[in-house]
């Protein structure tokens, strides 16, 4: 065990490998904006639906250049899961619950997504959990439970923030369920297979979109569109890079930028700043993640 740390050193942090991370984090963090942005015309169903039109018609030029595969007939049922957990439940869910919570407040409970991970893996990969984590995942919990927190006369949980925690866990099945073929198929392949799965669960709502792109002004529709093409497409492509170049832990440590990142893109483009409750709950969640990451990544070296 000890030996392989010498034989397999860790991949050193090239300035390609940092540039493609800051690329990733920076195009995850602006399709919080964006969605915001196009909610002024679109339903949140709609923005799903027309974001992953364009980003499956940007794969199926690719995948049809590079002439990629398709993917096996007995992997399909769970693809399609993937799809529907890490496209469909996911967009709809963040979208529905951006109505009314801000970007940056968006994102920093989506960064709650890997306690989620971390859970589902003691549920179905038996991992053991040292204290620490389950410190972390406490943590974490109180400050989604702080942002959650619904100010006013009676005290209460925002519904609208628990649509937002639940795309986290739906993005954190996603992660988990995408194990197993990520064995079988190059990020790329899965990726796409993902995404497209998950583009045509989100075709029933094409009425609704047609209904809304004869209605929605050019600004709304092209911010739907560039987040089809930039954070949908670009932006895994970029990750999958990084994931490609850095251990999973190292690799996730880029990650814990995107709130930062989303809250000064939202304070620009739309000059909307998340409460200070929901700042300080957002540091408790990157805390317990970054304590159970960092105790994770310990315990696998």
């Amino acid at each position: 065990m000890g030996k392989s740390n010498n034989t397999n050193p860790q991949p050193s942090l090239d300035w390609r490998t940092l540039a493609a991370g800051l690329l990733t984090v920076t195009l995850f963090a602006s399709a919080f904006v964006g969605i915001r942005v196009s909610l002024r015309c679109y339903s949140p169903q709609s923005i799903a639906l027309l974001r992953y039109l364009t980003a499956s018609i940007l794969l199926a030029l690719f995948a049809l250049a590079g002439k990629i595969p398709m993917p096996a007939w007995r992997d399909l049922p769970g693809l399609a899961f993937c799809g529907l957990m890490g496209f469909t439940i996911y967009n709809i869910a963040l979208n529905m619950g951006e109505i009314r919570v801000p970007a940056g407040t968006a994102s920093l409970v989506i960064a709650s997504a890997p306690i989620f991970v971390a859970l589902l893996a003691v549920i179905f990969y038996k991992e053991r959990v040292a204290a620490w984590v389950w410190l972390g995942i406490l943590v974490s919990f109180l400050g989604v439970a702080f942002i959650s927190i619904e100010p006013g006369e009676k005290l209460g949980l925002s519904p609208r923030v628990l649509l937002v925690l639940l795309a986290a866990i739906s993005a954190a099945i996603y992660t988990v369920s995408q194990k197993p073929f990520l064995a079988k198929y190059a990020p790329f392949q899965f990726v796409a297979y993902a995404i497209w799965t998950g583009t045509l669960l989100l075709l029933s709502f094409m009425p609704g979109l047609i209904r809304d792109l004869q209605t929605a002004q050019t600004v709304q529709t092209l911010a739907v569109i560039y987040m089809g093409i930039f954070p949908g497409v670009i932006g895994y492509a970029s990750w999958s890079y990084v994931i490609s170049r850095l251990p999973a832990s190292r690799a996730g440590s880029f990650l814990y930028l995107t709130p930062a990142i989303t809250i000064l893109i939202a304070w620009v483009w739309l000059d909307e700043l998340p409460r200070l409750r929901s700042v300080f709950g957002g540091i408790l969640v990157l805390l317990g993640v970054i304590l159970v990451q960092l105790v994770r990544s310990k315990k696998r070296s």
